[in-house]
């Protein structure tokens, strides 16, 4: 006789919202399934309504998990647009590795319920943090437009690929994007 195998909730709500993140990111919201999911994550669908209640609580979850991580954005108001421009080259690279947190918000954004729960974790985490490193963009829309920036770079020179951003000399590209940011964010 073995004995019975010790449950460990949390491992298991990691193992959920890992199967999530790696979900979401890759299929979009609507892509993808609580089944799944719980697949992935090797437990069952009512597991993952237990720890997050339903697909939508699974989402803003990891949501919340995504945003949270400081993928290109630093906290040095001195170094800010120098260090977001040099970040945002090297993570848009051809050869870059996981895109998560932009992938997820390109995949995701179509579903409307989706994509209120991803503009609250990017005013929550992203938007915020620019507005706490840099306090003289508040109450303006620069912050906004810097990220639109990032989103935009990203979308052109990782995901569709343009000839122009991948074939321009990296230091080039980072020097012209730490222009425009100290023009935005006033560094």
């Amino acid at each position: 006789m073995t004995a019975p195998r010790r449950r460990d909730a949390a491992a298991t709500r990691e193992a959920i919202l890992r199967a999530g993140v790696e979900a979401f990111t890759r299929f979009g919201y609507d892509g993808v399934g609580v089944r799944e999911i719980a697949q992935a994550a090797g437990v069952t669908a009512m597991l993952v309504n237990r720890y997050f209640g339903s697909k939508e609580g699974l989402f803003a979850e990891v949501v919340e998990v995504s945003m949270t991580e400081r993928t290109v954005l630093t906290g040095d108001p001195a170094t800010l647009a120098r260090d977001v421009a040099a970040s945002l080259v090297s993570r848009t690279s051809p050869d870059a590795d996981s895109l998560d947190p932009f992938l997820l918000m390109l995949r995701s954004a179509p579903n409307p319920r989706a994509a209120e729960i991803l503009r609250a974790g990017i005013e929550k985490h992203v938007e915020a943090h620019i507005l706490d490193v840099v306090p003289g963009v508040r109450g303006t829309d620069r912050a906004a437009v810097a990220l639109s920036l990032i989103s935009g770079f990203w979308l052109m020179r990782k995901v569709i690929g343009s000839t122009a951003l991948n074939e321009t000399d990296e230091a080039a590209l980072a020097s012209t994007l730490e222009g425009l940011f100290r023009l935005l964010l006033d560094v």
